[in-house]
């Protein structure tokens, strides 16, 4: 595949302007994401060749099919109006994948496409949830990694982003790029002041050709959801778009390098990259080198058994904290964005992309992990569902069953190790899609997560006991979460709303009296629905009222719905 660089070539002073950074432009770039496209030639150009490349996957999928066809049916009459109509479809499709089964279609035709589609087909290798498995192995072998663009290009990119000549902001930088993706390019330099840095640079023109390109998935996700509404392509396109436009603004990333620093400032142990704002824009990453090992060198299994054993439970400890008592993770975890320092210490790196749980998610997250480490299988079935959204057709009961069986299974078999706490998530979020059942994106990048942490503690320790470690990590943040004192302050916290019902308390209750009131005295109807009306607005309050119990409102307003749905019960008729 071509370098992304060579589709950017406008003159050096158009270069500089492109590059430019925007007064709060990290603000409105998702509006700007979906607003409806503009045709210009270039969007142009990019739109045939979409609709070029879903053709061509369509017939090929056609293809592929009476491919798989069994051998009888390709001899004589038999289905001869599918093999006719693949015969004049072959000359269509590309002739590298006219004989290839249609994952392999996909994937190559995302590699073609270029970085926003790679990207999109790594996001839907984890949705292992909603696609079928031979679709998500293949994709997982997309490829990431790109010809890094020429040193001068991403020179020039520095100066112009920063406003400064490079040689006024950096004593060096390496020309040599140690790590080149499709969206951008990291350099090592060394700052005036002496300090060891990494730059992260956004390559040239691949802003403005993912913005096209999201523009114009927009268009085509409606189209998908009506030929494979099974697969929820709309939703998958729709989070795919909301995780890409913060990749290509890079202060999205020191951001979020600060909120993990901050969410680990009393865990020492636990590294994130100091970001040097300084020498960062919407462009630009400067941050701190780590100068650590990766998991897998084989310098890392010289270290000492105690050693091991503390990288391991400083790992894992980190990704638990991050997902059931922060609700905020490293959503690309790999054993390539891990650090081994000494100390030792773990070092967490490429922070671009994080996933978010809510404080109602989260909860729901911490019960069902605690449930399933604890062999709570009815437990962790309930939790499970909590978090899910029920499609057209969904079957909960089926599904919770099915949970509960393959939970059983696990825990026969947990004791040898042949099943992984990342495995029964993963094949139970599996079994949504069977039953019609929905998860969110995050729970899938959760599962990313546990799973390298699974796999780089079994290889630095084969003999690992993953459940244990992920109990003992879980339950601490259980008890924390339901410490008393914790539990007190809350309470505090939740005063002034408790105060402010108290004190508007008796105004509910004398407009209460007045309506009240006018019910009793005004003259009952005698008649065939006689109690009908009452009854109606009893069952309204009860809903009304479980409602505004659901949605955390005031407690005067719930308790005085339901006392209402009593009245109208009992004295309405």
């Amino acid at each position: 595949m071509p370098a992304p660089a060579a589709e950017a070539s406008p003159p050096p002073a158009a270069r500089v302007q492109v590059f430019q950074p925007a007064t709060n432009h990290r603000y409105h770039l998702h509006a700007a994401a979906f607003a409806p496209p503009v045709f210009r030639p270039r969007v142009a150009r990019r739109f045939f060749l979409l609709l070029r490349h879903l053709l061509g996957l369509l017939m090929g999928s056609h293809l592929a099919a009476v491919q798989r066809l069994p051998d009888y049916k390709h001899k004589y009459v038999h289905a001869a109006g599918s093999r006719l109509l693949a015969l004049l479809m072959r000359p269509f499709v590309l002739k590298e994948l006219r004989d290839q089964p249609w994952p392999v279609q996909l994937r190559r035709r995302l590699e073609l496409l270029g970085p926003t589609y790679i990207k999109l087909g790594q996001i839907m290798a984890i949705r292992e949830d909603l696609l079928p498995r031979e679709i998500t192995d293949e994709l997982k072998h997309l490829l990431d990694r790109v010809p890094e663009v020429k040193f001068e290009a991403i020179a020039e990119i520095i100066s112009a982003s920063l406003g400064r000549p490079l040689r006024e902001l950096f004593r060096h930088v390496e020309p040599q790029a140690i790590g080149s993706a499709s969206i951008a390019q990291t350099h090592l330099a060394q700052t005036i002041t002496g300090e060891t840095v990494v730059i992260k640079v956004i390559k040239p023109g691949i802003r403005e050709a993912i913005l096209a390109d999201l523009k114009l998935l927009q268009l085509f996700a409606r189209l998908l959801e009506w030929l494979l509404p099974r697969y929820q392509p709309q939703m998958i396109i729709n989070e795919f778009c909301a995780y890409t436009e913060r990749e290509i603004d890079l202060k999205y990333e020191a951001d979020h390098a600060e909120i993990f620093a901050a969410n680990f400032a009393r865990h020492p142990d636990v590294v994130f990259p100091k970001i040097h704002h300084r020498l960062s824009s919407r462009d630009v990453l400067c941050m701190d080198y780590l100068d650590g090992l990766k998991p897998g060198d084989p310098r890392v299994q010289e270290l000492s058994r105690d050693e091991l054993q503390r990288i391991i439970d400083l790992g894992a400890g980190a990704i638990i904290k991050m997902l059931y008592a922060d609700g905020f993770f490293h959503a690309d975890l790999h054993p390539g964005n891990l650090i081994v320092l000494p100390g030792p210490k773990v070092g967490f790196i490429d922070l671009g992309m994080v996933g978010r749980f809510d404080e109602k998610m989260k909860l729901s997250m911490l019960y069902y992990f605690h449930a399933l480490v604890n062999g709570d299988l009815t437990g962790s079935a309930r939790y499970l569902m909590a978090m899910a959204r029920p499609g057209e057709g969904g079957d909960p009961t089926g599904f919770r069953r099915a949970v509960t069986d393959l939970s059983r299974r696990y825990l026969l078999h947990a004791a040898d190790g042949s099943l992984s706490l990342a495995q029964l998530i993963l094949e139970s979020l599996r079994l949504g899609g069977r039953f019609r059942i929905f998860f969110p994106v995050e729970m899938t990048l959760m599962v990313k997560a546990l799973v390298t942490f699974e796999g780089v503690g079994l290889q630095l320790d084969p003999h690992l006991d993953v459940p244990a470690l992920s109990r003992r990590h879980v339950h601490a943040i259980y008890q924390e979460h339901h410490d008393p004192v914790r539990l007190l302050q809350q309470f505090f916290n939740g005063m002034p709303e408790l105060v402010d019902a108290l004190v508007h308390a008796p105004e509910f209750i004398t407009e209460a009296a007045r309506y009240l009131q006018q019910v009793f005295n005004t003259p009952r109807q005698e008649g065939p629905l006689r109690g009908l009306r009452s009854g109606l607005m009893a069952g309204s309050c009860i809903i009304a009222g479980v409602v505004a119990y659901v949605q955390g409102a005031p407690p005067f307003l719930w308790i005085g719905l339901f006392a209402s749905s009593v009245i109208f019960f009992f004295f309405g008729k």
